[in-house]
C-alpha cells in the first residue's frame, strides 16, 4: 500500500471541505488497491483526516481494520465490482449538484444542457438514479447497475458520484460535474448557446 496515495486521499478531503463541496460529516471518498478498499470513516468530516483514520475493507465489505467505514460503502463496493477500471470513487453533497438532483423535472437522457466541451470530455453520459435511502442495499444495487455504463452518477435528492481509473480522475470528474451544475443554475432564464450535435460527436470521438 502506498502511503502517498492515502495521504492524497486525505488531502482531497481537505480540499473539498475547504472549498465548500463537503460540510459537516457529509461526503465520502475511497480508493481501491488490489482487492482492498480504503474509504473515509463514518461520522467524521472530510477535513482533517489522516491515513490512520481511514477504514480498510475487502470487496465483500468485510472489515480489515477496526475503523468503521462510511455507511455508503455498499455503493463504493458496487462500483468497484461492476466497473473494472475504477480505482477511486468520490461522493459529494456539493450544493449545485444536489440542487439539480432536487428539481422535479430532469430528463434522464439529457439531465444537463450541452454547455461546455469539458462536460462531455469528463462527465457525460451522466446517469440519473431515483431516490434511495442513504446507505441502503437498494442504493448500492442501483449504483452498481448504473456504474457498468457510467462513471458519473446523480442521485436524486442526494448528490453526485464520480468514479475514475485514478484518484485524480475521479476528483476531476466530480469537480467538472459540480461546475457544470453551477453554470446551469447561473444561466437559467438566459438564452444559451448549446454545443451542436456535430460538435458533441467530435468531442466524443476524440476524447472518449
Amino acid at each position: 500500500m502506498s502511503l502517498e496515495l492515502l495521504e492524497h486521499l486525505c488531502q482531497a478531503g481537505d480540499n473539498f471541505y475547504d472549498r465548500g463541496h463537503a460540510f459537516g460529516s457529509t461526503g465520502n471518498l475511497s480508493v481501491r488497491v488490489g482487492d482492498e478498499i480504503w474509504i473515509t470513516p463514518t461520522g467524521k468530516p472530510l477535513k482533517g483526516l489522516t491515513p490512520a483514520l481511514l477504514a480498510r475493507i475487502d470487496l465483500q465489505g468485510n472489515p480489515l481494520d477496526t475503523n468503521r467505514p462510511s455507511k455508503e460503502f455498499p455503493f463504493h463496493l458496487a462500483i468497484y465490482r461492476n466497473r473494472e477500471v475504477a480505482r477511486a470513487v468520490v461522493h459529494l453533497h456539493s450544493t449545485y449538484s444536489v440542487a439539480l438532483s432536487c428539481l422535479e423535472e430532469i430528463a434522464p437522457e439529457k439531465p444537463l444542457p450541452a454547455i461546455t466541451p469539458y462536460y462531455f470530455m469528463r462527465v457525460a453520459p451522466l446517469a440519473v438514479l431515483p431516490y434511495f435511502r442513504p446507505g441502503s442495499g437498494d442504493l448500492g444495487e442501483a449504483v452498481g447497475k448504473a456504474a457498468a455504463g457510467h462513471h458519473c452518477l446523480l442521485l436524486r435528492n442526494h448528490g453526485l458520484i464520480a468514479a475514475g481509473s485514478s484518484l485524480n480522475e475521479a476528483i476531476d470528474c466530480a469537480e467538472e460535474l459540480e461546475e457544470t451544475c453551477r453554470l446551469f443554475f447561473v444561466l437559467r432564464g438566459e438564452r444559451v448557446r448549446e454545443l451542436t450535435a456535430r460538435e458533441i460527436e467530435e468531442l466524443c470521438r476524440i476524447f472518449k
